[in-house]
């Protein structure tokens, strides 16, 4: 028997979603089907009973998809079927799967498998929004241990007010776009971009979404108990620990471990002074002992022991591992024109983090073309985000374009493209290839970013730079903690908080926030963010002193490009049947162009190198798209003639009439008597006939008129 329940969420709106499970996808540990206008969104997980031998971790895998019917649509390609995710589902997994992960307990080690599916589409409702909410009540509803619920919610500002969950097109007029994740008691995830925001405006949209976000985790444990799902969570022991040998590991190795970072060494010499301190240790083994201790536990006590000597460290004296104060930032050098041949580059390195990055300047036939099942459109201005495994001194199998590099690619382009001005006739690209990464990569590539541009001569609004905040906290004493400006890689992964922050002088334009502990209070937010605004504005000035403008010119090798408007009854005659006309001309002229017909108009991109050849095509295509005015004077040539007078072409496909009488201000007998063939005259358009189209052209109203005439 089929038995459904069903639980309703009512935004301030009026708007409402619904979370409802008992009948589909019953095999599954947890199963919820969520739908908000004509969305449909069915979310599944699953988890294996044991975790696998040797797994000190949490196996979890989050699969979002959007299936082309939802939208009533075909996949493009010839197998006609969805393949790889897009970057946009990409994203949405990251999303979800940042918010979950802290959730459950951290010796929980069994694979964990989240699947979401977008299967009907609204086009006034945003999935990236829902998929947490769907997740988190496919949990809720199974036995698999969980510290949730939690939920994710978008909060926009428009027109001063606050939105929960608003649509694509509300959206457009949006100064502030936040995704937000929490679970009822605190934040710990935030995304999205600003239009240049305050930190307090950044924080009350934070706390609008988490009141939202509450009703959403309520919900989600009143449709738990509808459905008689039990408190109770599933038994499982994925861990053995041997108290004794992690005390005798951290009594014999904390103070030294203590020492070490305390010196303010490299990178490379405080990971082998910490290596051999390791070593040391397990050659005070005896063989008996070497025997009876589990490899696996000292590795991971030793660990443990590091983390927490750093972690003193730091509350007990401000210092952090390189010799940094807490708010200090790495030393900082840039470069701009560093590559001869692109259209602009940068070097932008901060201590052991180092990006490379190029802009290149195209046409509209360059866009990012995106056709997906929730958007399908183009992005003139777009950023890729590479991470090569030398970056880190490893040397690893390449498998293509990882998640990582996909959502660090799109916070930085967040932050930079509000910047672009919207008069910018360029398609730009921007590729950052990261060369050393020590912490704050991503925010490396924003600075490298803004450089570049710059460099390429793009007359940006403002120069953006970004900073990556952490956090140590004590959690027995909420007063004890410490905020470091500009975070090592070691920061990140031994601290409490990873929060990303870029913006201009006058405010933020994107960030990204995770939390790994629960109870983070706004004071510690707002600490943290006025603190990434000195160090923003310490590297915002860095840049500055490096390239304080734009460029002026454009560099020789960069393309010109020159934008026409043309009818778009002419867009045809441009292009040619089969492309001909088109293909030849810019062959002929060594140009790029593009046609994009919008409104009544045909608008044409002509991208080239040489002026001289690109004038040339303007002139080509201002003659096939002629447009007579009445009164405009032109030189034209005689093509036909009549006896009563002569055809002229003012431009390769319009002609018009000479009429005999329109040819001097004397009496003609013969249009032989004043022209031939092929000669080139000047004439004035004096009317086009209305019904036909057809232009009467005069040659004698531009001659003196006789003084027996003028009489």
């Amino acid at each position: 028997m089929i038995k459904e329940v069903k639980e309703i969420i009512r935004l301030n709106d009026g708007r409402e979603i619904s979370l409802s499970t008992g009948k589909l996808a019953k095999q599954a540990h947890g199963s919820v089907e969520l739908r908000m206008g004509k969305t449909h969104m069915l979310a599944t997980v699953v988890s294996n009973l044991e975790a696998k031998e040797g797994v000190d971790f949490l196996p979890l895998t989050v699969d979002y998809r959007e299936k082309f019917a939802a939208d009533g649509r075909f996949p493009g390609g010839f197998l006609k079927r969805e393949a790889r995710p897009t970057d946009q589902e990409i994203l949405v997994m990251r999303l979800v799967d940042r918010i979950l992960r802290p959730m459950f307990p951290k010796d929980y080690h069994a694979e964990v498998q989240i699947m979401i599916s977008l299967n009907s589409h609204d086009e006034n409702v945003k999935p990236d929004a829902l998929a947490a909410l769907a997740a988190s009540t496919a949990i809720v509803l199974s036995d698999i241990p969980f510290n949730g619920p939690i939920s994710e919610c978008r909060v926009a500002r428009i027109e001063n007010k606050f939105v929960i969950n608003p649509s694509s097109e509300d959206l457009d007029h949006a100064d502030i776009d936040l995704i937000v994740g929490a679970s009822y008691d605190s934040i710990a995830m935030v995304e999205g971009e600003m239009d240049e925001v305050s930190e307090s405006e950044m924080i009350e949209a934070i706390k609008t979404a988490h009141q939202a976000i509450k009703i959403q985790c309520e919900a989600q444990l009143k449709l738990a108990a509808k459905a008689n799902v039990s408190k109770e969570k599933r038994e499982y022991s994925h861990e053995t620990h041997d108290e004794e040998l992690r005390k005798r590991i951290l009594d014999d190795t904390y103070d030294k471990i203590y020492k070490v970072a305390s010196n303010g060494l490299s990178k490379k010499e405080r990971l082998q002074q910490f290596k051999e301190i390791k070593s040391n240790w397990i050659e005070t083994l005896t063989e008996d002992e070497i025997e009876k201790y589990d490899e696996y536990l000292i590795n991971s006590y030793y660990s443990k022991s590091e983390k927490e000597a750093i972690r003193d460290l730091a509350l007990n004296e401000g210092k952090r591992l390189d010799g940094r104060k807490t708010n200090e930032i790495r030393d900082i050098w840039c470069e701009v024109d560093y590559l001869e041949s692109p259209h602009g580059s940068s070097v932008f390195t901060r201590g052991q983090t180092q990006s490379l990055t190029t802009v290149t300047l195209g046409s509209a036939t360059d866009v990012n073309r995106l056709d997906g099942v929730t958007y399908q459109g183009h992005e003139k201005f777009y950023l890729h985000y590479n991470f090569p495994p030398f970056s880190t001194g490893e040397a690893r199998m390449l498998r293509g374009t990882s998640r990582r590099e996909i959502g660090h690619g799109n916070l930085a382009q967040r932050a930079l493209k509000n910047m672009i001005p919207d008069d910018n006739p360029y398609t730009i690209r921007i590729v950052s290839d990261i060369l050393e990464s020590n912490g704050s990569s991503s925010m490396a590539t924003v600075c490298a970013g803004t450089m570049a541009l710059m460099d390429a001569g793009v007359n940006i609004n403002k120069p953006v730079s970004g900073i990556a905040m952490g956090l140590i906290s004590n959690q027995n004493d909420s007063k004890n903690y410490a905020i470091l400006s500009d975070i090592l890689g070691d920061e990140d992964h031994l601290g409490d908080m990873d929060f990303k922050v870029c913006g201009t002088e006058k405010g933020i334009t994107a960030c990204q926030m995770d939390i790994k502990i629960q109870g983070l209070s706004y004071d510690i937010l707002s600490e943290a963010l006025n603190q990434a605004r000195e160090g923003r504005i310490h590297i915002l000035n860095k840049i500055i002193e490096t390239i304080p403008e734009p460029r002026k010119e454009l560099k020789p090798q960069t393309p010109k490009i020159i934008t026409l408007k043309v009818p778009k009854s002419s867009i045809g005659g441009i292009i040619g049947p089969g492309g001909k006309i088109i293909q030849e001309l810019q062959a002929a002229t060594e140009t790029n162009i593009s046609i994009e017909e919008i409104d009544d108009n045909g608008v044409v991109e002509i991208l080239g190198t040489d002026q001289q050849k690109i004038n040339l095509a303007v002139e080509k295509i201002k003659s096939i798209a002629f447009v007579p005015e009445i009164g405009e004077i032109y030189k034209g040539k005689v093509k036909s003639i009549m006896p009563y007078g002569a055809f002229v072409g003012i431009s390769a496909n319009t002609d018009g009439l000479v009429h005999i009488s329109e040819l001097d201000w004397k009496r003609v007998e013969k249009v032989e008597d004043i022209l031939r063939e092929g000669d080139e005259i000047e004439v004035k358009l004096i009317d086009i006939d209305e019904r036909s189209g057809k232009l009467k052209l005069s040659r004698k109203i531009l001659l003196p008129k006789p003084d027996k005439e003028k009489k």
